[in-house]
């Protein structure tokens, strides 16, 4: 079984955060104490983290799902309740984070480098946050906010200074096990690599470069023939491309048909990537049938033809791209950059199937969120607050007419188009 996974699903949640308490100070000699209900704690956030020890993403293919841990509730006598942990999850360097939709959420080519991939939910307020000169004994609290959840697609693209392509069979493997310690499997028949292999490559003056394998293309590539994109999205932090065309094709096709075709494929995957530097090499010169195209170098991984000038070529290319930072935009970036996604603030008002009108925002739903609306003050201090966020002012807007129900969270009510526009009947 392939121990190399590039692509996965993945679900995360955040932690819940605990709730407020209703709690009253009670001491011998004091009538009427006020009240002292501690707030919840926060719920734990799940973070990616890039990490060079993760070579694939193998880790999440049976087990996709990782959670915080949850906020504990507070407590009387102003005790807090605490946050829940965080949970870290490793990736590896080169992981690209996508939403369910296909959207580009975090690209984590650094180590160290880390994304909050789903918040904590805050802890709510105590009774004690509640007390003012109207209502010295407030009898309600905050219940806690739901961590945040949802559903991740994650792809991984190879970090390496040297990218070798080619059509199946064209040699690719044996060459990365000639130069490298990589050992990939080695067969006479198309596609024997199925997932890219990584080798370190070392010149005699101890020059280092990372060289990538890359699974055989074939012409439709780009299209997603072959898994074309699969493996075509390993070029893209590639430094330097090696572009391996076949002497000896059991297919008879031409050396220079080759080099057009993996150019072409290339280009229309990422016009970019032919403007990346580039070096030519004719492989299987062992057992040529065809003639190279000009500027190529014959190389033959079997007897080591050409070797030494193909690696010498492979670390001058590497060295100058290095120099010019190539790439930096992708993978040079500090390895402090913390990657934080901001949250969303306001409201909007949507409409529900039903015909009722959503208030959707965190702040409108914190205000709702008390353990007890039928506590006396609570609905009057949720009324004014809302009042005060314009929720009012963005229902009539909306087109919302008295008599019609409107919701926010899991609360809802039925709209009154006067002063007091909320009915005092909740339901929950």
């Amino acid at each position: 079984m392939s121990q190399f996974v590039d692509e996965c699903g993945l679900n995360v949640r955040g932690g819940d955060g605990g709730a407020g308490c209703v709690s009253f100070r009670r001491e011998a000699h004091v009538a009427k104490g006020g009240p002292d209900g501690g707030d919840g704690g926060e719920g734990g956030s799940v973070w990616l983290v890039a990490d060079h020890n993760v070579a694939s993403l193998i880790a999440f293919k049976d087990h996709p799902h990782r959670r915080a841990g949850n906020g504990t509730h507070g407590q009387g006598k102003r005790r807090h309740g605490a946050s829940g942990s965080d949970t870290m999850v490793q990736v590896p360097v080169g992981t690209a984070i996508r939403a369910q939709s296909g959207e580009m959420l975090a690209d984590l080519a650094a180590d160290g480098e880390r994304w909050l991939a789903a918040a904590g939910g805050q802890g709510g307020h105590g009774n004690a946050r509640f007390s003012t000169r109207q209502n010295r004994a407030p009898a309600f609290a905050e219940q806690g906010e739901t961590g945040e959840q949802r559903w991740l697609r994650l792809e991984l693209k190879l970090l390496a200074d040297v990218a070798l392509i080619g059509f199946p069979n064209a040699g690719k493997s044996t060459l990365i096990s000639r130069i490298s310690a990589a050992r990939p499997k080695i067969a006479d028949y198309p596609f024997t690599t199925l997932e890219p292999n990584l080798g370190v490559v070392r010149t005699d003056d101890d020059f280092e470069m990372v060289v990538a394998d890359i699974p055989g293309l074939i012409a439709g590539a780009s299209d997603g023939r072959g898994l074309g994109h699969r493996f075509l999205r390993h070029t893209e932090r590639a430094r330097v491309l090696v572009v391996l065309v076949d002497l000896a094709s059991m297919e008879e096709t031409s050396p220079a048909e080759q080099q057009r075709v993996l150019l072409e494929e290339l280009g229309a995957y990422r016009p970019e990537l032919l403007e990346r530097p580039r070096i030519l090499a004719a492989s299987k010169a062992d057992v040529a049938q065809l003639d190279p195209p000009p500027g190529a170098l014959r190389i033959s991984a079997v007897t080591g033809e050409g070797l030494p000038e193909l690696i010498r070529s492979m670390a001058d290319a590497v060295g100058e791209a290095r120099a010019q930072d190539i790439l930096a935009p992708i993978a040079g970036r500090s390895e402090d950059v913390v990657i934080h996604r901001p949250v969303p603030e306001g409201f909007t008002v949507e409409r529900a199937d039903d015909g009722a009108y959503v208030v959707v925002g965190r702040a409108a739903e914190r205000t709702v969120a008390l353990s007890d609306l039928n506590a006396p003050g609570a609905w009057d201090f949720a009324r004014r607050r809302l009042q005060r966020l314009g929720v009012d002012r963005a229902l009539a807007r909306a087109g919302i007419k008295s008599g019609d129900t409107a919701r926010i969270g899991e609360f809802e009510f039925e709209y009154h188009d006067d002063d007091d526009y909320l009915n005092e009947e909740v339901a929950r």
